[in-house]
């Protein structure tokens, strides 16, 4: 399996050829050093500076959450944590190639602005835990669909995966299952390895491959494919950074909103993409 990757210079910014024709096909790219080592070293400390957080608890505007019972902790709502966080809304590394498949250019789409970050979360996870198989092109789901129309990409929803360690073999990395956002029929590994299931993890399945990354790397993927984890076996805790990206008419999938201190530090291109639209009140 050919998994195309995005070198580490100027160039990286805009979308080849190359990487549009394998995200095409595949669904994914793999952008090699995306962030700096002063950049993961930040975003780790800052996390650090944040924990402990248990389910259901706040630490400022930052929420702990997860899924089920057995995929590790999310840190929601990850921008309100700080500026290591705040400069992960737009990095040059990814924000135009985003941009480009996300699309709608010239349309509605556009009419508040060209994203909106629907959730943003960071995620530990310990030896046993995992996330099972979800998503794929045949659920049709709006928010998450992978178009091309036009000669134009019109993705529901574009996810940039951030490694902040090193992922490999019995860490728990992310497993997709390549093709699978054009996909007309459920997996049929699906039911027995779903999401909150009781073998909630993507090991075994046909067809996934395992993303290896470094510590700095980032996973660009529509979220229409076919996704999930494989099982921790390796001592320690596998970290990474999610955010999600779509059309600037969107909203919050779990209904936080954005605070006003966030608001007062965030620079306007920045704000535009996580309120793209001011609230409308009476004065």
């Amino acid at each position: 399996m050919l998994r195309v990757v995005a070198k580490s210079n100027v160039r990286r910014h805009m979308v080849s050829d190359r990487e549009r024709y394998f995200f095409d096909l595949n669904g994914f790219l793999v952008l090699k050093g995306a962030l700096s080592a002063g950049e993961v070293a930040d975003i780790n400390a800052a996390i650090d500076a944040l924990l402990p957080v248990g389910h259901g608890e706040w630490k400022g505007y930052v929420h702990g959450h997860n899924f089920g019972d057995n995929d590790g902790l999310n840190l929601q709502q990850i921008y309100e944590g700080g500026e290591a966080f705040e400069r992960l809304i737009d990095h040059p590394s990814w924000i135009e190639k985003v941009k480009f498949f996300v699309g709608g250019a010239n349309t509605f789409d556009y009419n508040h602005g060209p994203l909106f970050i629907d959730e943003c979360f960071a995620n530990i996870r310990g030896p046993g835990e995992a996330i099972g198989l979800h998503s794929g092109g045949h659920e049709g789901t709006k928010r998450t669909q992978f178009r091309f129309y036009n000669g134009m990409f019109h993705c529901g929803q574009i996810n940039i995966l951030m490694a902040l360690t090193d992922i490999g073999p019995g860490d728990g990395g992310t497993m997709v299952v390549p093709a699978s956002h054009k996909a007309h029929f459920p997996h049929p590994d699906s039911e027995r390895r779903r999401m909150r299931g009781e073998a909630a993890s993507v090991d075994g399945v046909e067809g996934a491959i395992h993303i290896d990354m470094d510590a700095g790397d980032a996973l660009l993927f529509v979220d229409a494919l076919c996704h999930g984890s494989a099982e921790r076996r390796n001592i320690g805790d596998r970290r990474i950074i999610v955010f999600r990206y779509g059309p600037s008419w969107g909203n919050f999938r779990h209904g936080y909103q954005v605070s006003d201190e966030l608001v007062e530090r965030l620079t306007p291109e920045r704000l535009q993409i996580v309120r793209p639209k001011a609230p409308l009140v009476p004065e």
